[in-house]
């Protein structure tokens, strides 16, 4: 749960820099948030979530 809310304020952050930097406009943001929440009830939902935890176990089993 605690990374998804990261993904989800990480993914919200990097959306409201790309609009303020003009790079897209209200409306194709808002269709993107309104595609994520319908996303979210879909069957492909925990296909997507099992991808994002493999991602992010990868990411933390990296060693610098």
């Amino acid at each position: 749960m605690v990374i998804s809310l990261s993904v989800v304020l990480l993914v919200g952050i990097i959306l409201v820099f790309v609009y303020r930097a003009g790079k897209i406009k209200a409306v194709p943001m808002l269709v993107a948030i309104l595609f994520g929440f319908l996303l979210a009830s879909t069957d492909a939902s925990p296909d997507i979530q099992e991808f994002l935890d493999n991602v992010a176990d990868s990411i933390s089993d990296i060693e610098f």
